[in-house]
Order: C-alpha cells, then sequence, then structure tokens
C-alpha cells in the first residue's frame, strides 16, 4: 500500500491520444518527495539541453505534492511545471484551491502530457474514467467562464476545473492557469497549455488517501491548530512589520485594508518611483468602504485554518476571488488611488487569465513608450474591430484599453503579451530601456530602495521559482530599532533552524545615514547571508515538495510549519522514517537537482542578479562576494555550478557525469582527504547531516 501518495502518474500523449495509468516508483518519494522534487527529474530525463519550451517533447506537468489532500493545514496547491517560453529555465507555478486535492482524490499524483493535439480539448477525470474531450466551442471563452460551462456540460458541480482564458490561448507569455481559488501565474506555463491545445483539466475524485499512522499525524495537527489559534489571537506586533504579516498564513491584504507600508515602499508606474506619503487617514476612510463593499465574503483554499481570499462582486462587475497583492497591483502601475478600479480591471484581468504581478508592469512600460514616442499613437488607433485608446490623461481608461489588446490578441496586444522583456526586443528603438524590472527575463516586484540590502540581494537573485513569495521567508524584512524588542522577538522563535540565527538577528542594526556597526549593506556578513538565505530557500522547497502553501510556511513571519516539524506530517503520513536533518538532505538533493537542470538549460552566474536599478546604492565587489560566499556555502564553485563532491554526496552522480560531459562542471582531481574533511565538517555544522 502507498501512503500520502497515490503511487500513479497519468500519461497522456495528445498527438495520439493514448491514455496511461503509470505506476511510479516507491524510492522517489525517499529520493525526492514529490511534488516539484519529483517533477524536476521527470524533466531532467524526459527533455535535454536543446528543447524547446513550444516542443511537442517539453512535458506539461500538473502535480499534486506529497502531502496534497491529507488533512495537513494548507495542503492544497497545484504544481503546473515545464520548461518555461518566458526564462528556458524550469518553469514552476502554483495554484490554491481545490484542484490538486481532488485530482489525487481521482488517484492520481501527476497528470504528465506529452506532444500537442491536432485540435482544441479539455481533459475530464472522473476517477477511473479519464476522457479526452472536444473544447472547440469552448476557444474565446474567459477562465472563469470556462469552468462554469464545463461543470455545467458534465453535469458535475463539484468537479474542480483548472482552465486557461484567451490569453492562454494566444499563447501570451503573461497568461495563467485558472483554477477556481487559485492561480497558476507565473513563468508562462499557460502559454505552453496552450500550445498543447488544452483548454481546462476539470477532475472528479472520490478515492481515499492513506496515512500511514493516522493518530500521530492527527496529534501533530492539533499541536499545529492550536499553535495557529494562539496566532490568531495574539498577531504579532505591528512596530516594524506590515499589519499584513501580523497574522498567521499568506498576508491578509483582503481583510485588513491598511496599505501604509506597501503604498509608500513600492514603486508605482512601470516600477519609476516612491510616494512616500502617499498613505492618509481619508485614503483608508475611501478604501475601506470601496474594499468592504467589494467583498461579498473571505474564503479559503482546501484545508485551510485561514480565509486570506475574498469572493469579489463589485457593482456591475462579474464575480471573482481574489486575494493578497493583487489588490494593489493595477493601482500601483496605472498610478492612480481610487481603489474601484482595483476591483473592475481584475475582474477583467483573471477572465482573460493574465498574472497579476506582471501584466500591470507590461501595461506601464507601454504607457511609457507612448509617452516617450516610442511606440506611436498609430499603435493606439481604433479599428474595425476596436475603439482607439483613450488619451494619456485617462489613466484608468488607457490600462483598461491595453489590457482588451493583450486578452483579445489584437494590434499592439500581441507584442505585449510577450512580456516586458520579449517586447521590448521586438519593439527595439531603446524600448529595452524602459524594461528594466526583469530578473532572468520576468518581471519582479516593483521595489525601488535605497541601500543595498546583501539578504534580498541573494534572494532577488538567485531564486529561480520567479514567484514573488519566494523572495520573502520567515525573517523580517527589517532590522528592529530598540534592542529590547529584538530580545522579544527571539524568545518565542521556534523556527530558526539554529540558535544561531538568533544570535544573527539580536546583533543586526537598523540602516542610518550615519552609519555604524552591523547594518546595511556590510551586515549581515556574506557567510551569515549566505546561511539566513539558504534557510528561506530550504523552507520554500519544502513547501513545494509537499504541496503546501509557502503563507503556512516559507513566506511569513513565525508560520505554522517551520523546519522542526515538517518531517513529523512526512513521516506520520508516508511511514518514511525520517528526522528532520535526513528530510533536509531530501530536500538539498531537490534543491540542486533544480539548480543542475536551469545550468543545463545554459542558465550562468550572471543571470543570477536582481534588476539592476533595484537599490540606489550598488556595490559591486560586495555583490560578487556574497555570490561567490553563497555559492561556495551551498557546496557549488565560483560558476554556481553543484561540485562533484556535493552532486556525489547527494546520489547525484548522474548529474555530474552528464555536467561534465556538458562542459558546465569543469573536471577536476579528486578533492583530497583534507578537502573532504573540511566540507563534511561544514555540512554537519550548518545542516545537521
Amino acid at each position: 500500500m502507498r501512503y500520502s501518495e497515490t503511487g500513479v502518474n497519468l500519461e497522456i500523449d495528445l498527438e495520439t491520444g493514448n491514455i496511461e495509468r503509470v505506476r511510479t516508483d516507491p524510492e522517489l518519494m525517499h529520493t525526492l518527495l514529490g511534488g516539484l522534487g519529483t517533477c524536476v527529474k521527470i524533466l531532467w530525463d524526459r527533455t535535454g539541453p536543446d528543447t524547446k519550451p513550444f516542443d511537442p517533447e517539453n512535458p506539461l506537468i500538473i502535480s499534486t505534492g506529497t502531502l496534497t489532500g491529507t488533512p495537513a493545514f494548507s495542503s492544497n496547491r497545484t504544481i503546473v511545471c515545464t520548461i518555461s517560453p518566458k526564462t528556458n529555465l524550469l518553469a514552476y507555478p502554483m495554484g490554491g484551491g481545490f484542484f490538486a486535492p481532488e485530482l489525487k482524490y481521482a488517484g492520481y499524483d501527476k497528470i504528465i502530457f506529452s506532444n500537442k493535439s491536432p485540435g482544441w480539448v479539455y481533459i475530464w477525470i472522473h476517477n477511473d474514467h479519464v476522457e479526452i474531450r472536444d473544447a472547440g466551442h469552448l476557444l474565446g471563452t474567459g477562465a472563469i467562464e470556462a469552468q462554469d460551462l464545463i461543470r455545467e456540460e458534465l453535469n458535475e458541480p463539484n468537479a474542480q476545473v483548472a482552465a486557461i482564458g484567451t490569453a492562454g490561448e494566444l499563447k501570451s507569455l503573461i497568461a495563467t492557469v485558472e483554477m477556481g481559488r487559485g492561480s497558476a501565474s507565473r513563468l508562462g506555463a499557460a502559454a505552453v497549455m496552450g500550445d498543447k491545445k488544452i483548454k481546462a483539466i476539470a477532475v472528479r475524485g472520490t478515492k481515499d488517501i492513506n496515512l500511514y499512522d493516522g493518530p500521530a499525524f492527527v496529534e501533530h495537527l492539533r499541536e499545529m491548530r492550536a499553535f495557529v489559534e494562539h496566532r490568531n489571537a495574539n498577531r504579532l506586533s505591528n512596530k516594524y512589520i506590515m499589519t499584513i504579516h501580523t497574522g498567521v498564513g499568506s498576508p491578509q491584504a483582503m481583510e485588513i485594508v491598511e496599505e501604509k507600508w506597501h503604498t509608500t515602499a513600492f514603486a508605482w508606474g512601470n516600477a519609476r518611483y516612491r510616494r512616500k506619503d502617499f498613505w492618509t487617514d481619508e485614503i483608508e476612510e475611501a478604501w475601506t468602504k470601496i474594499q468592504y463593499g467589494a467583498i461579498q465574503r473571505f474564503i479559503s483554499c482546501y484545508a485551510c485554518p485561514q480565509q486570506c481570499g475574498a469572493l469579489i462582486w463589485h457593482e456591475d462587475d462579474p464575480p471573482y476571488m481574489a486575494k493578497c497583492f493583487s489588490k494593489l497591483s493595477y493601482l500601483f502601475g496605472a498610478e492612480v488611488e481610487d481603489q474601484h478600479f482595483t476591483w473592475k480591471i481584475l475582474s477583467k484581468a483573471f477572465r482573460y487569465g493574465v498574472d497579476s504581478f506582471s501584466t500591470p508592469q507590461v501595461l506601464a512600460f507601454a504607457v511609457e513608450l507612448r509617452r516617450d514616442g516610442i511606440l506611436s499613437e498609430e499603435e493606439f488607433a481604433g479599428t474595425d474591430a476596436y475603439p482607439p485608446c483613450p488619451p494619456p490623461e485617462d489613466k484608468e481608461g488607457v490600462f483598461l484599453w491595453l489590457l482588451d489588446r493583450i486578452g483579445r490578441g489584437e494590434g499592439i496586444g500581441r507584442v505585449l503579451a510577450l512580456g516586458t522583456k520579449a517586447a521590448s526586443e521586438m519593439i527595439g528603438k531603446g524600448a529595452e530601456a524602459y524594461a528594466h524590472n526583469l530578473t532572468k527575463g520576468e518581471e519582479q516586484m516593483i521595489i525601488k530602495l535605497g541601500m543595498l540590502d546583501p539578504l534580498y540581494f541573494l534572494m532577488f537573485g538567485t531564486n529561480e521559482k520567479q514567484s514573488v513569495p519566494q523572495i520573502e521567508g520567515n525573517w523580517p524584512q527589517d532590522a528592529f530599532k530598540e534592542y529590547e524588542d529584538r530580545v522579544e522577538w527571539v524568545k518565542d522563535w521556534i523556527h530558526v533552524p539554529h540558535e544561531r540565527f538568533k544570535q544573527y538577528f539580536l546583533d543586526w542594526n537598523p540602516k542610518s545615514r550615519e552609519g555604524g556597526e552591523n547594518m546595511n549593506p556590510h551586515y549581515p556578513t556574506p557567510k551569515i547571508a549566505s546561511d539566513i538565505v539558504d534557510w528561506m530557500e530550504e523552507a520554500h522547497n519544502y513547501d513545494d515538495s509537499l504541496g503546501l502553501c509557502c503563507g503556512m510556511g516559507g513566506f511569513c513571519l513565525k508560520p505554522a510549519y517551520h523546519v522542526h516539524n515538517y518531517y513529523k506530517f512526512v513521516s506520520a503520513a508516508t511511514g518514511m522514517d525520517v528526522d528532520e536533518f535526513q528530510l533536509r538532505k531530501i530536500i538539498h538533493r531537490s534543491r540542486n537537482l533544480h539548480r543542475a537542470f536551469n545550468l543545463r538549460r545554459g542558465m550562468t552566474r550572471a543571470d543570477d542578479k536582481p534588476p539592476a536599478d533595484h537599490w540606489r546604492h550598488r556595490f559591486p565587489e560586495l555583490e560578487e562576494e556574497l555570490l561567490t560566499t553563497y555559492y561556495n556555502f551551498k557546496g557549488w564553485n565560483d560558476d554556481g555550478v553543484p561540485t562533484r563532491l556535493r552532486l556525489e554526496e547527494l546520489d547525484l552522480g548522474y548529474v555530474a557525469d552528464e555536467l561534465e560531459q556538458l562542459g558546465i562542471l569543469k573536471k577536476v582531481n579528486p578533492p583530497t582527504r583534507e578537502e573532504i574533511k573540511k566540507w563534511e565538517d561544514h555540512r554537519t555544522e550548518t545542516w545537521g547531516y
């Protein structure tokens, strides 16, 4: 009997229509857990350095995680894994809701699509019944509308549906896969779904998921529930952190109106400038009325005790679900203050199926190109199919017009749908300089600050998920001014991997114009910064392999899941007898395989960098030292390539062999006993295995 996983992947060849239920090797769970870890292994085995994102050979994997569908809190993430058409690297956007649990209840851990369908289809999965159905009648429907139409057609109101809108049909690189209460939004995975002519996947499952030790699992849940209830009743102080981050779980941006930190610290327009005096009592009063007028009720994803999402029904716009930063992203991009605009444009955006982080930047990018004459007014003229663009002073109207062009694949929208990088290269005439807020070719968080932050330099530069929460973690964003507040913070900081992290925090001083010790940009030091960022990264990798919402784990402050309890749930659910250090080794194996996959696809050290204008004050020599120290800390060489020693101790010798054959990893003499001993001492001291 398999525990926590079904042990079956559903393989669908879209070209031939062949459908197979394939039993998986149980050993894969022991080596890579599941979720992201096993997705990367499939892509490593089935693709090569020259596989292109839109090649038939590029698989599209819809995956659950190891704990998905169990009673574990927030075990609801759907992973969409493929080669990104936006970066040519690994893409693995995730969505919440109920789709992945339903897939596992139907008896499958993953759906693996190969080749391309000759015509538009949707997939219907009802336990053992799997059917490829014609979707021609669904073309042109929005991502939300398609879900409703499919449930009605199947007469299955409880079916969970993942669908693309018109943006995905048109292979927009900023398209999303929408799934009820979640969106898999980054890196163009929805464009691959559109390229394979999959309009949607519908699933209904009624099977059981087995737990190895149910009583132990329930006891761990009771302990976690007590922690969550305590945190809900005793929010963190907002003296140094955002109000929306004071609770447990994803940022409570729907429940909480106050957004002083975001609106004054983040950049407006095309990520250009801050409005430090934006937040006022008048703004808060107006937004409170609008926000609570638009919200019909708060909602949760599968097995989540929190309610970070909301059902929105704003004025005459069709209803939809919204959460988190989408509340602000279009306001920032359009440079408007009226929150009515947020709810209006989101209603359109979710139906077209576009990413709420990249799309506002793409629209703001177009506004700048129009302003500076790089895009002529001819590009904004009307045709028989659509009206002309409103004048620049109608900021809301311009954004809505541009969004329509992208969502419908009309005019300049066909170019903008590729994202700022590819669009700027097609437009030319200096447009490349306007595509300035990129990491590895993907639009990043709209933050433009003064002084280099060593932690965020590494998190922005080296994270490979390209998802905004991946650059956040369990470490506070700023140092606490008062030392006694730091002491109070670390008293119940059970989440840190080792006591040394508490001392790092106690020693950290806020930056000052007068300067001083232990402050940015020279503190945390490169070694300490590497240690902290490695912890942040590790926590996200647990979530991504287990299928957990990072709001309960790797993303927020003092969360429910942490390095000292992940293993308890894994052991009770799967029967794997692991402690936290053995589980950490599995996660490190997954992370190094992930790194190697992207290196095999051409990523280099030069790609590990934040946007050039992310900070006003930069320190090139320090930045290079940070990167080298981080690499070496992880057992990678100065080029950011995992060494053979590191790969072999993680049972990835086959990866080292291929990287050497490709010339990515240089062949060197075997390490001396002293070198091996030095590395093993570092590994044991740092990670405990």
